[in-house]
């Protein structure tokens, strides 16, 4: 009963008010009288009950051209900075090509925030409130056009590998991800195809050779024969060499070159035995036994490095030329597919970087975009854009989905970090600190600054058009100035 009557009592004696903000702040009333209950500060101090302590900086009104109200780029002078900064031409190229980007949100003509400054007691009252300043700086940010993508292997750099004839798996050389160089043999097929092809080489063979010693016997006698036994045996000897030839080809197109050269001057015997193992790398013919081997077996090679990604043979199984065996992929360079929206396709040009995230991962991956497609989809409405990415480490998988951004800006702009920035509705603003603030003595105050913004990051926000680099604005906590701002600006 004694708490509530004193409760009541001081309630009624402050007539039931909660805490100001100099409350809040920790600062006494010294007096009644000389309290600005307004402005949260002493009446005698306050700049803006008392204009002669701290004038007002200039007003220039709207900029229609950067969308703001007393625009630093135009009016320099307005900038919290102890000398009047110089604006050169780059900085208003800066601020038209941000602008020209994109549509960027306007600020409200007729903002009254724009103006007015927020003044505190002291240092003491800052720190109290937990505000924190940072000093306004020219950083290289990004913007880009998002969109979702797929990771897969590049087209070039995967490899289908089917038998060239139909015959039987004789032997799995290679397995599921087993690395393979180009050239290596990855499967061996049992084909009676191959087998009559070696068999024609060595009949035309073997008809060159006794047409040609025939030939050569009938020169050398000196034996008077006719002039059309002659040609006929000649013509003879040019069709043994044709169907060499041919069979020669026939062995070539099933990959399994010959070379006439290495083979002259073999026994029969020793030709077959020649052709017997013919494109079979040593390692895999030293354990093979001449007489219980047949002489069919074709090899099927990788045409690239890479390593195997699927293995869909077994030996003994059945096949053909419509089967695909084993995929064989070059992981060190992937695919990124992403579908980007029809109304930024004029935005994507070649060359340009992409940053992707895969899905689950943290960290991002940088590709250059290496295709446009010159269509829209007709389902999705969106245009197919390649970018290859390396994958030395093989970090990123196939058929990985994730989100990319194509780097269509990249430039060194004015910045504050994202906490800085308020909005009530109408327009932005940042609390940029008064210029004489660290003078010993000086009214604390924090100017309320209409900006024009552009692109956002995590951290920080692109200004283009409000503050100028080299003035200090308050970040965390300046909340607590923008709520007395809205408090003075409430109608009575």
């Amino acid at each position: 009963l004694a708490v509530l009557v004193g409760a009541g009592i001081w309630g009624y004696r402050s007539d039931w008010k909660l805490p100001s903000l100099a409350g809040l702040f920790g600062e006494q009333k010294k007096e009644k009288d000389d309290w600005c209950e307004e402005h949260a500060v002493p009446e005698s101090v306050c700049v803006e009950c008392n204009p002669a302590l701290l004038p007002a900086p200039p007003t220039y009104g709207w900029c229609e051209k950067h969308g703001v109200h007393d625009c630093p780029l135009d009016h320099p002078d307005v900038a919290q900075l102890p000398k009047v900064p110089r604006i050169t031409p780059q900085d208003l190229d800066r601020a038209a090509r941000s602008l020209a980007y994109a549509d960027r949100p306007r600020n409200d003509k007729d903002c009254k925030l724009h103006p007015r400054r927020v003044q505190l007691a002291s240092d003491a009252a800052a720190e109290r409130a937990g505000i924190k300043t940072a000093t306004v700086a020219e950083e290289t940010i990004e913007e880009g056009v998002k969109a979702a993508g797929e990771i897969t292997y590049d087209h070039p750099l995967v490899a289908r590998l089917s038998s060239r004839l139909p015959g039987t798996v004789w032997r799995v050389v290679k397995n599921l991800g087993d690395p393979v160089k180009r050239g290596d043999v990855v499967v061996v097929i049992d084909a009676a195809e191959v087998g009559r092809t070696k068999a024609e080489y060595l009949q035309a063979v073997a008809q060159l050779d006794v047409r040609s010693r025939a030939l050569q016997r009938i020169t050398s006698a000196g034996a008077v024969v006719s002039e059309a036994k002659r040609l006929e045996l000649e013509g003879a000897v040019k069709e043994a060499r044709i169907r060499i030839l041919a069979a020669q080809q026939a062995l070539v197109n099933l990959g399994l070159p010959v070379h006439a050269e290495d083979l002259k001057g073999l026994t029969p015997e020793e030709l077959a035995r020649r052709l017997q193992f013919l494109g079979l790398p040593p390692a895999l013919v030293q354990g093979l036994d001449p007489e219980r081997t047949t002489a069919s077996l074709l090899p099927v090679r990788s045409p690239l490095d890479g390593v195997v990604v699927s293995c869909e043979t077994v030996a003994g199984e059945v096949t053909d030329p419509t089967k695909v065996l084993q995929v064989v992929a070059d992981n060190h360079e992937m695919l990124l597919t992403l579908d980007v929206r029809q109304e930024d396709a004029g935005r994507m040009k070649l060359g340009q970087e992409v940053e992707f995230r895969p899905d689950g991962s943290k960290g991002e991956l940088k590709g250059r975009v290496n295709w446009i497609s010159t269509a829209v989809d007709m389902k999705t409405r969106t245009l197919k854009v390649h970018a290859l990415f390396p994958n030395k480490d093989g970090r990123l998988k196939s058929n990985t989905f994730g989100s990319g951004m194509v780097v269509t800006r990249e430039e060194k702009v004015v910045v504050v970090p994202n906490e800085a920035i308020h909005s009530d509705g109408e327009c932005s603003i940042v609390f940029v600190r008064d210029k004489n603030y660290l003078t010993p003595g000086a009214p604390k105050v924090f100017h309320a600054r209409s900006v024009r913004l552009g692109a956002r990051t995590d951290e920080a926000t692109e200004i283009i058009a409000g503050v100028l680099p080299g003035e200090v604005v308050a970040t965390e906590g300046s909340a607590v100035l923008r709520g007395q701002l809205l408090k003075t600006s409430l109608p009575d």
